[in-house]
């Protein structure tokens, strides 16, 4: 029986048109059956079981294009998360006590006789990002495995800052000193923080510098890689170390956020977890009003070959959804575009139940038995819900063979009050009234009366119960288990390497007779020498985007090799050539292709490594860049 439902002809993601169909007849028959399935189960159980048909033939290597948009709703199921493994009663406590001394950090800066700004928004909206990542996740420089590598979104700093004081790492003088490095002087002495990471204005803290849009992605990407390549050559066992970098949705707008995506994705750098807070807004409104960032992303990053995780929304939500049996409020989380969403978050929970939910009646019908108050305090974004955040890392984690990016969607603001939360200004808000400093107080349930608060609002106090409160020594001990703090940095010199002798630049002091010779030709005959020495030699890491026939250094390639994760799996053209094309994952050069501002980021890690190695000192301890483009 011919099917009725009409031929619309080929679907527009991929699938070839012009493959022939041998078997018409089955060809019906499976049409039928997916006919029936909506007939009997719905379009939702027809969604279903077709999405179990293209995993299935992922599995077995059919050649299927790949679906770069899913639903926006989590990607873990329920019945998917883990255990949660740590006391999050206690770990709330004193993730509160944080949220408000980075805020009172920020605020004191904006006295009167100081006014030097700041950003109180960002942390607020990603407190649980890094606060699950602190408590379960970052290893510090003392784990057996090195150490993790965490590039901080720079806006969020104040966030670290307030960690730092709650462990005794940072005194109130330097939190009073926020964004005063030239100014606030303490008994003769500079006590300050600088407003955004970078190692040279905290060389004993910061490790990467991240707050210029799209430096964090770029260089975790090569910061990563970089890794990879240590390990494949011998050089340091980096297999338990991860790199994670914590970005904006708005920052994603950077060409240099975007553009290097692919060298994860081919490096296969499952070491790599990108973490991007998706708090629909920028500087000064949303990302996308009338779209989906978060969509858009997913997209882009499947496309690029990443593992994707979405993490859109928290436990209260779970009844919903496993409820929405028409599927009427996927179908509304869908199409909704995310300036209503920020809308929907800067106001009550009566609002949300007349413009979201009252937009279907199917919709509106699953919350009837529900209160305004709880709609508005249970149905929170998954970017706030520690559990949905511990089952995302945990995935990413866990996962091999790719890159992973979390999109976590989280409120601008968060636990601000109504003043800032998921408002368009919140970015450039740097201080807060006194009414709002008594509700954020209350909000967080911090042991501070009015009486303090009143004595001088431009001074509010920070808080912190001791070193013998029983949060403080659990978040301590989290820390020493993980194998300490995170961030540190320790530019001590490592293992020193015995320097080459005057041997290695005989050759070069010959000169060149007769023969003129360019200062490039010079140079690259010198390298070659030091490369050859045994000790010295292996420690010397060639940069070079693509230009290494044009100055005679393809004299390397057959030796010292370039470096690629899978090897050579193909015979080059010019293989029974003395300098022919090779490949290997030992390979010493880093040949990062017509790429710049790779270059830079490749030279940052390699350069940096005396900083991240491992303790065991087994690592490049020096950098030689070969990029001499003719035009410079």
């Amino acid at each position: 029986m011919a099917n009725d439902r009409g031929n619309s002809g080929p679907i527009l993601n991929g699938l070839p048109s012009q493959i022939p169909d041998t078997d018409p007849e089955e060809t019906e028959e499976w049409l039928a059956s997916l006919d029936g399935a909506i007939d009997a189960g719905g379009r939702r159980r027809a969604r279903f079981l077709m999405l179990k048909l293209l995993e299935r033939a992922r599995q077995e290597q059919v050649g299927i294009p790949s679906l770069t948009t899913t639903d926006y709703i989590n990607t873990i199921s329920p019945e998917s998360e883990p255990w949660f493994p740590g006391d999050e009663e206690l770990e709330r406590k004193y993730r509160a006590w944080i949220r408000w001394n980075a805020a009172v950090m920020v605020h004191r800066a904006q006295h009167p006789d100081i006014s030097v700004g700041g950003h109180i928004s960002t942390y607020a909206s990603a407190a649980t990002l890094y606060e699950v990542g602190f408590n379960h996740f970052w290893r510090g420089r003392d784990h057996e495995g090195g150490g993790d590598q965490v590039f901080f979104q720079g806006h969020a700093s104040p966030g670290m800052y307030a960690r730092a004081f709650m462990e005794g790492r940072l005194s109130e003088d330097q939190m009073n000193g926020f964004r005063q490095e030239k100014s606030h002087i303490v008994d003769g002495e500079v006590k300050a923080l600088p407003s955004y990471p970078h190692p040279r204005s905290m060389p004993e803290f910061w490790q990467f510098p991240t707050v210029s849009m799209g430096l964090g992605p770029m260089n975790a990407i090569y910061q990563a890689q970089f890794n990879k390549y240590m390990h494949n050559r011998g050089l340091k066992d980096t297999s338990k170390q991860q790199v994670w970098a914590f970005l904006g949705d708005g920052e994603m707008d950077e060409p240099e956020s975007r553009g290097l995506l692919q060298v994860a994705a081919n490096d296969e750098l499952d070491n790599l977890n990108f973490v991007i807070n998706c708090n629909l807004q920028r500087l000064d409104g949303p990302v996308r009003g009338n779209g989906k960032i978060v969509q858009e992303l997913e997209a882009y990053f499947r496309g690029a070959g990443w593992n994707v995780i979405k993490v859109l929304w928290g436990r209260g939500w779970d009844p919903l959804i496993e409820g929405d049996n028409s599927g009427a409020l996927v179908n509304l989380m869908n199409t909704t575009p995310d300036g209503d969403f920020q809308t929907f978050r800067a106001n009550d929970g009566a609002y949300i139940r007349d413009q979201f939910f009252g937009r279907d009646p199917r919709t509106k019908e699953l919350i009837k038995d529900w209160s305004d108050e709880e709609i508005w305090w249970k149905l929170k974004r998954g970017g706030h819900d520690y559990r949905k955040v511990f089952a995302a890392y945990q995935a990413a984690q866990n996962h091999t063979g790719q890159p992973t990016v979390i999109l976590m969607h989280t409120i601008k603001g968060y636990s601000l009050g109504s003043h800032f939360a998921g408002r368009n200004a919140t970015h450039q808000m740097k201080k807060m009234t006194l009414d709002d400093l008594k509700d954020f107080r209350d909000g967080l349930k911090i042991p501070i009366t009015d009486e303090q608060l009143e004595a001088d609002p431009y001074a509010p106090p920070y808080y912190h119960p001791g070193a013998d409160d029983p949060a403080i020594k659990y978040m301590m001990e989290r820390r020493e288990k993980l194998g300490g703090n995170v961030p540190e940095r320790r530019p001590q010199a490592g293992k020193k390497l015995k320097l080459p002798d005057d041997k290695a630049y005989k050759a070069a002091k010959k000169g060149s007779g007769k023969q003129g010779v360019a200062t490039t030709m010079a140079f690259v005959r010198i390298f070659r020498d030091l490369m050859r020495d045994k000790e010295f030699g292996p420690h010397i890491v060639p940069i070079i985007p693509d230009e290494a026939r044009t100055f005679g250094m393809d004299s390397f390639f057959p030796t010292a090799k370039i470096y690629n994760v899978n090897g050579q799996n193909y015979n080059s053209v010019d293989a029974d050539l003395m300098l022919a094309y090779k490949e290997s994952v030992s390979g010493q050069i880093l040949h990062v292709g017509i790429n710049e501002a790779g270059s830079l980021a490749a030279l940052t890690a390699a350069g940096s490594s005396y900083d991240t190695r491992c303790a065991d000192g087994a690592v490049l301890c020096l950098l030689l860049d070969v990029w001499l483009p003719a035009h410079r």
